[in-house]
């Protein structure tokens, strides 16, 4: 079974409601720098090819990269997350800023580091070798209630919220119960981008996300066909217990099930330059259109058509709303 289209009219009226909608995104920021140079030998010291440096650039990377989107569509966001005391939370507060987010829900943690992912490419993109920096054990004693205080002070009157694990520490079962109290004031859905070693912690979320992978792992099923991605989805809204599932199929499309709304969607057929950060596009694109009264499955259709769009760009990546408009006409 595969969900009905999203008419242009009302894709546009639903876009039209993004701008200055406020919504609360928690979970693991990160850092990307990508150090770029061209490779025309092998070292002699090893079998590893010598990077000649040529430029350095940043990116906004997990739940920053969720907020970034966010941003760039429109909504007006605000981000908690924790950072360390260090030269990367300074470069992280640095590229916030520049993308309009504000940094007051950053909470700083001196016993961890900024998490940041130093990638080595050429110049055509291709990944070299890739250097992380993190400390990924769970926050706990004074970092975790600084976080849960956070939630509840940014995010007052959020029209969605936004779970983002990465498993880098800042989601634990205290922050997202917060997050739950500050969607049950304002009637906020909760959407969570998931890491399966986390699943207690979503219970009673809106709508929880996994990719076919992490269905796979959750469900102990095999996810090949619509019928088995079906199967899947029912199985983990009942692990997860919560309202409603969209795995993400990559190629593949994705599958909604939901009460009243279950079935396939067709992945948009599009060049494909980097998949990293497609899943942060459709958490974003899915709050800000649940939070525009957009039902679920026209939330997932607009989210795909946002991760056929990115997928498109190198690295973690946004888009505009425009652009999200002009991808839905030309397969209207």
């Amino acid at each position: 079974m595969t969900l009905p289209a999203l008419g242009a009219a009302r894709a546009r009226q639903i876009v039209a409601r993004f701008s200055g909608l406020h919504v609360l995104v928690a979970g693991d920021a990160m850092l990307d720098r990508f150090i770029v140079g061209q490779v025309s030998r092998i070292s002699p010291e090893a079998p590893v090819p010598v990077v000649q440096f040529q430029r350095e650039h940043l990116r906004l990377g997990g739940a920053a990269n969720v907020a970034h989107n966010i941003a760039a569509l429109g909504g007006r966001v605000s981000l908690v997350a924790l950072v360390g005391r260090d030269a990367a939370a300074g470069r992280l507060r640095e590229q916030l800023a520049a993308a309009g987010i504000a940094g007051d829900g950053l909470v700083e943690d001196a016993d961890r580091p900024t998490t940041e992912k130093v990638r080595i490419v050429t110049e055509r993109n291709q990944q070299v070798a890739r250097i992380d920096y993190e400390r990924d054990e769970d926050a706990s004693g004074a970092a975790e209630h600084e976080v849960v205080d956070r939630v509840a002070r940014v995010g007052h009157g959020a029209a969605a919220i936004l779970v983002s694990d990465y498993l880098k520490g800042v989601i634990t079962r205290p922050v997202v119960e917060a997050m739950l109290r500050v969607g049950a004031v304002s009637g906020a859905a909760l959407i969570v981008d998931p890491k399966i070693p986390h699943l207690a912690c979503y219970r009673g979320a809106t709508l929880v996300t996994p990719n076919h992978h992490e269905a796979e792992t959750a469900t102990h099923r095999r996810v090949r066909t619509d019928e088995e991605a079906g199967g899947a989805a029912r199985e983990f809204r009942a692990r997860a217990e919560c309202g409603a599932v969209l795995i993400t199929r990559g190629e593949h499309g994705m599958w909604l099930s939901a009460d009243g709304a279950e079935g396939a969607i067709p992945a948009v057929a599009r060049e494909v330059s980097d998949v990293t950060g497609a899943g942060d596009t459709v958490a974003a694109t899915l709050a800000l259109a649940l939070a525009a009264h957009a039902t679920l499955a026209e939330a997932a259709v607009l989210a795909n058509h946002a991760a056929g769009i990115v997928v498109g760009k190198f690295g973690p990546a946004t888009l505009t709303q425009e652009e999200l408009l002009s991808a839905l006409r030309a397969t209207s």
